[in-house]
């Protein structure tokens, strides 16, 4: 297989893919694309290709041009800027890009071919939308793209396979400046300084230095190069020359800018984005930013917005991948052509499509053995060894490790909202959590909401309306996983005595009408092991469905009351099941006289 830029052609199946992707391919074009490439950086003739293609038969030389173009337009390719496809006028054709063999390429026994196509997985949309940025700026045409999504998205997995491609494509340079939580406020220009270093340690550095000697020494200095810092009074660096010096740099050699997480950038940091989107000169430069919209600063979301509004940048939101792309991701982390039956399925539910989440599962799965490497007839596959209600116990410790990070740079009292939060199956509504803490229900909403404005993991979901005719906002959580870490790092007795006041509550608001929300205040009940109050509350549960006729449901819930009540001890375990058996009775002789 030939690899060439986010193109991989298989020359043993006749077809030609792009980022995990089948293209359709003729076989005439096909076998066109197939000679240049086999063929790169070398004058093809046309007497040559015709040959090659068509051998022993006549064609117009004129149908060359017209596979040219098709091939130009689904490999993304500029006649007048070649990437992949040169025209050497009345001579023919050379194949400029860089050509791999994948099987020359060393790899890991039983991992992936190196390739960025291969890696990436269910981001194929945005990457062709950063390579079309790519395009831009190789054309003199400065570009600024924002990409934004939650943490584990795959930001910087995105940011990677974009550098990869881009390096392969054209002769370009990259660097990277990382921004550090904590670090905006105490060492200015950080991730600045960080790509400029890179910057003068590539292949290019000694003419970056230079440039930066003649036009910006301020900010040679502060890298503290060896002799400049002595040369230059210190000043305060102005960010119009380092603009004019990077765009000096890169007429040379067009130049890649990467910040990631812009959510933590210092203010000079921020100032040089705003100042490269808005010069008007041409210039090969792009700028590469990430950041997660949570806990954003004034001046992120000042920058991010002025830029959009100007049409001075573009933005590029990732979001949860599909059920496919997480199954493609899960085999490729097996290696295996198919995972086991429903891992996909169990996998994507939990993960809820964000990769960082799907990675650390599988890990978990594998390390507490549920899943498991087995060998027969010399092949090893990866099989289930427990039920996947068996898995559902806890969430991975590095999952966990993580929300707990992010819980701690949030207020006491936030944090105590969240976990009143995660005592809710699903949604959580602002009266339940009021009614855990004890606190006021408006207070509590008005909290609520501001923190469904500003943390990513929380969404304010409707409103419902409650049975005295007030309303009350509800919530849900972006990924059942922060519910249950949230909910385990709760004492057991505090848990209890949460799911007590909810449950004593829902019974308030339904006063007269109790029955028809039993089944919720058992759950709560049983949460707190509460199992007199659980088995009595299903009990009623089960009049009220056999006061609706509903004999199907009340037999379930007097079921469930039972293996409640079991969970009691001595006499009053006794007294309850015989009393549970007897409603049982009870019930299936009325069914059968009505029958």
């Amino acid at each position: 297989m030939k690899c060439f830029g986010s193109f991989v052609l298989d020359t043993s199946n006749m077809c030609l893919w792009r980022n995990g992707a089948q293209i359709d391919l003729p076989p005439k074009p096909f076998a066109v694309l197939r000679h240049l490439v086999e063929n790169p950086n070398r004058l093809v003739t046309h007497d040559e290709l015709l040959d090659a293609v068509w051998p022993e038969t006549y064609v117009q030389p004129q149908v060359l041009r017209t596979y040219m173009l098709d091939l130009r337009r689904l490999l993304g390719d500029d006649a007048e800027r070649p990437r992949f496809i040169q025209t050497l006028p009345k001579r023919g054709y050379r194949f400029v890009a860089p050509v791999t063999d994948q099987s020359d390429k060393p790899a890991k026994q039983d991992q992936p071919a190196d390739i960025p196509a291969r890696r990436l997985v269910g981001r194929d949309e945005e990457l062709f939308r950063l390579q079309r940025h790519a395009e831009q700026f190789m054309r003199g045409q400065r570009a600024v793209v924002l990409v934004t999504g939650e943490a584990g998205i795959g930001k910087s997995a995105l940011a990677d396979a974009f550098c990869e491609w881009a390096i392969a494509s054209f002769d370009i340079s990259v660097v990277r400046g990382q921004c550090v939580e904590g670090f905006g406020s105490k060492e200015a220009h950080y991730p600045v300084m960080e790509a400029l270093r890179e910057l003068c340690a590539s292949p290019v550095g000694e003419r970056a230095c230079n440039v930066l000697a003649r036009m910006a020494p301020e900010w040679l200095a502060m890298l503290g190069r060896e002799g400049e810092a002595s040369r230059v009074a210190l000043q305060e660096p102005r960010v119009g020359d380092l603009c004019a010096a990077l765009e000096e740099i890169a007429a040379d050699k067009p130049l890649v800018l990467i910040f990631e997480d812009l959510h933590w950038a210092d203010d000079g940091t921020l100032q040089l984005i705003s100042a490269l989107a808005r010069r008007r000169a041409r210039a090969s430069l792009m700028v590469l930013a990430t950041y997660s919209p949570r806990d954003l600063s004034h001046q992120v979301k000042g920058l991010r917005q002025d830029l959009l509004m100007r049409r001075l940048c573009a933005e590029i939101g990732l979001g949860p991948l599909p059920r496919s792309a997480v199954g493609e991701l899960v085999r490729r982390e097996l290696r295996q052509e198919a995972e086991p039956a429903g891992l996909t399925d169990f996998v994507h539910r939990h993960s809820e499509g964000n990769p960082l989440f799907v990675l650390t599962i599988l890990e978990h799965l594998i390390a507490q053995r549920f899943v498991e490497r087995e060998r027969a007839d010399d092949t090893a596959r990866w099989q289930l060894r427990v039920s996947f209600e068996e898995m559902e116990a806890s969430v991975p410790d590095g999952l966990a490790q993580m929300i707990e990070l992010e819980m701690e740079r949030l207020s006491p009292g936030e944090q105590r909202l969240l976990e009143a939060g995660s005592l809710m199956r699903i949604a959580f509504p602002a009266w339940a959590v009021a009614a855990a803490l004890d606190e006021d229900a408006a207070a509590v909403e008005e909290a609520c909401d501001e923190m469904a404005r500003r943390l990513y993991f929380v969404e304010r979901a409707g409103q419902d309306e409650l049975p005295d005719g007030s309303r009350s906002a509800f919530y849900v959580f972006a990924h059942g996983l922060y519910r249950e870490a949230l909910y385990q790092r709760q004492t057991s007795t505090r848990r209890a005595q949460r799911h007590v006041r909810i449950a004593t509550r829902l019974g308030q608001l339904f006063a007269g009408r109790e029955a028809s929300v039993a089944r919720e205040m058992a759950l709560h009940y049983e949460c707190a092991e509460d199992w007199r109050l659980a088995a009595d509350t299903l009990r009623s549960a089960a009049r009220h469905a056999e006061q609706r006729e509903a004999c199907t449901e009340a037999g379930e819930l007097l079921e469930h009351a039972l293996q409640v009540a079991g969970k009691l001890s001595g006499a009053e375990r006794m007294q309850a099941e015989d009393e549970i058996r007897a409603h049982l009775l009870h019930l299936c002789a009325e069914s059968g006289r009505k029958a």
